[in-house]
């Protein structure tokens, strides 16, 4: 009987190693599909990777500057108020010393426009366009016959871009119809609580 079980345990072995051999065969090709599979995976992280770096080069040359050039903006807007507040004052008006001080401002003004195109900063036209809630911020409503409703009348501060981007939104006043105000006023009048 121990003979038989020598013979059994010998049977039993080599059916063994022979079922070991066929699923390392097939665990070899689906090793390598695998192996396959995880290289082309890190070849496309890796692409996605430099294209994301690529843009973000990009971007920092773009606008690596906007945050200098949205505060910049506070000068160009100081030296407009300046003249403003220059020719609307009376006693400055007549004196004609004031005359050379405000070409001088002027001057100014006009280089820092100057600097803010080579730099790609624009200003954006608003008066008489239609009104963009991506390009202005609505302050009033002007009721007004001689415009379109919807239409930019004026612009209490102006905005600027950066390229393709919004730097600072316009401040602007958009024109109304007249009529929408009446009609509004008149169906308030018309209006009549319920009885209790």
């Amino acid at each position: 009987m121990t003979d038989d079980k020598q013979k059994n345990e010998e049977v039993n072995k080599n059916s063994d190693t022979l079922s070991e051999k066929k699923p390392k065969e097939i665990n070899f090709e689906e090793k390598l599909k695998e192996t396959e599979d995880k290289l082309l995976r890190s070849l496309a992280e890796i692409e996605n990777q430099r294209r994301r770096f690529e843009k973000e080069i990009k971007d920092a040359f773009e606008f690596g500057s906007f945050n200098f050039a949205k505060e910049s903006l506070s000068l160009l807007d100081n030296l407009q108020r300046a003249k403003d507040a220059i020719k609307n004052d009376i006693v400055l008006k007549e004196n004609k010393d004031l005359d050379k001080f405000l070409e001088n401002i002027n001057i100014l003004e006009k280089d820092i426009v100057s600097i803010f195109e080579k730099n790609n900063i624009k200003k954006i036209e608003s008066i008489g366009k239609k009104f963009d809630p991506n390009l202005h911020q609505a302050m009033t409503e002007i009721e007004d016959e001689k415009h379109e409703a919807g239409s930019v009348v004026q612009e209490i501060q102006s905005g600027y871009m950066l390229g393709q981007r919004l730097l600072r939104p316009a401040l602007v006043s958009v024109a109304k119809n007249k009529n929408t105000k009446t009609a509004e006023k008149e169906e308030k009048k018309g209006w009549k609580q319920p009885c209790r």
